[in-house]
């Protein structure tokens, strides 16, 4: 690290879990952001914010005037931009010294295989039950921990599905494939705003633990918030020996 970076991550350098050993981890690391809404809009700006010195972000969408109330890594001049263009230049007025990669598009099954291999860990920042299926499938076939999350009205989630370990299951034992719920959404169904700030923020959080190594993942943990009184419940997750995604996974 030159004098300006240590400057820069001097707060996490002070952390001695982290360090400037740490801290050189996160600089030649690669999360991958798929989806630049609520929660990707947290998750991304931290993530640049944090030194994670390589970034690709993830989302067929424009900025509309609707996504304002949340969505924080875009502005009123923005509106018709892709959001992956506009979070970008919010990531890089916070840190201009990262690589960041923006693809406006939906993330496929074929295009998550064929980047996957270059990412250290993935963010499911999603809304749709089809595309956090093909990135579920995606880090299994690659060994790539996910950190997913999910908000809608005053409710949340947060969990990590890491198939590195033998134990952990994968978003498909929780949620079958064949199983889907029914499809709800912030703009039929609402959502206040910080909370996806919060999980967002979380996900990056634990998206920096899990590259640079720092204590427990929440691997085989559901966090289950309650934003009416702000109150955790943690549900254990159990690998399922007959997942369709996981079950011959290569690591075991």
């Amino acid at each position: 690290m030159n004098d300006a970076q240590l400057l820069r991550y001097s707060r996490h350098i002070l952390l001695n879990e982290l360090g400037d050993t740490g801290q050189e981890t996160l600089l030649n690391s690669h999360a991958l952001v798929l989806g630049a809404g609520g929660l990707g809009s947290a998750a991304a700006l931290y993530l640049a914010a944090s030194g994670v010195g390589h970034i690709t972000l993830v989302d067929h969408d424009v900025v509309d005037l609707t996504n304002l109330q949340r969505q924080i890594a875009h502005t009123t001049e923005r509106i018709g931009e892709p959001k992956v263009a506009s979070a970008r230049q919010s990531m890089q007025a916070l840190n201009p010294d990262i690589d960041i990669h923006i693809f406006s598009q939906r993330a496929d099954a074929a295009w998550l295989h064929e980047h996957m291999p270059q990412v250290d860990v993935a963010l499911d920042c999603t809304d749709n039950f089809t595309t956090r299926h093909a990135l579920n499938a995606a880090c299994v076939a690659h060994a790539v921990p996910l950190v997913s999350g999910a908000v809608i009205r005053f409710d949340a989630q947060l969990t990590t599905y890491d198939t590195r370990h033998s134990d952990s299951p994968c978003y498909a034992c929780v949620f079958p494939p064949d199983d889907a719920p029914e499809e709800i959404s912030c703009a039929t169904m609402g959502v206040l705003a910080p909370l996806v700030g919060v999980i967002g923020s979380l996900q990056a959080a634990e998206a920096l633990k899990l590259l640079a190594g720092i204590g427990d993942s929440l691997a085989g943990r559901l966090q289950l918030l309650d934003g009416h009184n702000l109150s955790w419940t943690e549900m254990r997750l159990q690998r399922q020996s007959d997942c369709p995604v996981c079950r011959h996974r290569p690591n075991t």
